[in-house]
Parts: C-alpha cells; sequence; structure tokens
C-alpha cells in the first residue's frame, strides 16, 4: 500500500486551502489530497441541525445520492458516534452492531468507501458539526500505521477545511441558541454520563413525559437533531459539564 513510508508534509494542500474562493476549490483540494495520501476516499462533511448536508469529497456520486436518499444520515454510525466524541476515531471503534448498522456499512463498502476509516469532528461556532474524514479498504495492520502517521495532519487539514467552509458559507452558520434552564441542564448532564430515561426522570422526580418536555425543549434551543445530539451540542459549549 506504501503506507510504511511517511509522506512528506501537505502543506502545499493547505496554502490552496487558504487561498479556496469556492466549494469547487476545496473539492479540487480534496482530490489531491486524495492522490497524496494514496487512500480511497476523503472527504469534509458539515451537518446542520436539521440534517441539511454541504461539504466536497471524493464518494461516487452514486453513492452520495444514495446516502441522500436512504436517509442514512439518521443511522450512520460515523455520524452518530462522532456527535459524542471530541478526539479523532477509528470506525472500528464504532457501534456497528444494529442490523440497520451493519446493512449500511456492506452498502457503503458495496460502494466503494472502503473497510477501514478515520474521522475526526469538528466543533464550530454556535454548535457548528462538521466531520472530516478518510477511508480505504486494507487490513487492519496497515491502517493502524497509516492513521498514526499520518494523524496530526488529518487534525489540521480537517480544522483548516472547516475555517475555510465557514469563510465561504457564513449564512449555514448556527445562530447563538436561547440558554438553558436549570431543568433542562440537569436533564442532560444526567444522560451525559450515561443514566437512562428512565434513572433521570427517577433522579428529578419527575415523570419520564415531563422529562421529554425538558430534553425536546434544550433540543429544540440548541438546534439539536437528536438528544446524542443536543448533549454533544451542550459539551461542547460548557453548558454541561461531565
Amino acid at each position: 500500500m506504501g503506507f510504511a513510508a511517511q509522506l512528506p508534509a501537505a502543506g502545499g494542500f493547505l496554502e490552496q486551502l487558504e487561498a479556496a474562493r469556492s466549494l469547487e476549490d476545496l473539492q479540487a483540494v480534496s482530490e489531491g489530497l486524495r492522490a497524496h495520501y494514496g487512500v480511497d476516499h476523503l472527504v469534509y462533511h458539515w451537518v446542520s441541525a436539521s440534517g441539511e448536508q454541504y461539504g466536497c469529497g471524493t464518494y461516487s456520486p452514486d453513492w452520495v445520492q444514495r446516502y441522500i436518499e436512504k436517509g442514512y444520515l439518521r443511522i450512520d454510525p460515523v455520524v452518530q458516534g462522532c456527535f459524542q466524541r471530541f478526539h479523532p476515531v477509528d470506525w472500528k471503534r464504532l457501534d456497528w452492531s444494529s442490523k440497520a448498522a451493519r446493512a449500511f456499512q456492506k452498502d457503503a463498502i458495496a460502494h466503494g468507501v472502503g473497510n477501514q476509516g478515520f474521522s475526526i469532528p469538528i466543533r464550530g461556532p454556535n454548535g457548528q458539526f462538521a466531520l472530516f474524514t478518510v477511508s480505504h479498504s486494507c487490513p487492519d495492520e496497515d491502517w493502524a500505521q497509516f492513521t498514526a502517521l499520518h494523524r496530526r495532519d488529518m487534525i489540521l487539514m480537517a480544522h483548516t477545511f472547516n475555517e475555510k467552509a465557514l469563510d465561504l458559507e457564513p449564512g449555514r452558520r448556527p445562530e447563538a441558541a436561547q440558554p438553558l434552564s436549570p431543568r433542562e441542564i440537569e436533564a442532560l448532564t444526567l444522560l451525559a454520563v450515561g443514566y437512562s430515561r428512565a434513572q433521570v426522570a427517577e433522579t428529578l422526580a419527575i415523570s419520564e413525559h415531563t422529562l421529554r418536555v425538558y430534553v425536546e425543549s434544550a433540543r429544540f434551543k440548541l438546534g439539536a437533531m437528536n438528544t446524542v445530539h443536543a448533549v454533544a451540542r451542550a459539551l461542547s459549549r460548557g453548558l454541561i459539564v461531565v
């Protein structure tokens, strides 16, 4: 695979990113980086609270269209798993145990996504969320070596892509959220530490119906797609501390 040797730094691509003036320019950089690293795919993926998706990358148009049509955003273990994380994650460490997740994985591999992946969660202003992903088809040992060699470069590229995307698409920036109530903060904090909804309701001495009202209110204020996303946004903004 050629992963054994350290590739030269990708500084020239950073310069291209900083000079980018359109999504097409970002697309060209992603294609250049894919060739530079010798991987199957490299993708920048911005997901809004409403589920709108924006970005660039080297996945086939067929797979991108299928991903949207099938509503895979709702079940994609990479997106869901990265909502809960703040550090880069290897796809092998995500939860692929559900039937829907396994079917999604099989479909993705069939469309050339690869059996390996490394994704970097990105948190921007007012809870903005995006992912920078590199994927490939290779044995686990080769992939572990590749990610160890290029982890720092990938993190730098991820945040540079996001900064440029925010510059190019200022209208997509999430608006500042309304403040959470004390009860909403308590509910999200307990969910963040791993309590079930029943345990949270019991701890707060409220019904599960009332808890649902608090959680949905917090989700709306945070502009989150679901409860996991709401907890992740609250954590990233320092609204709750675990």
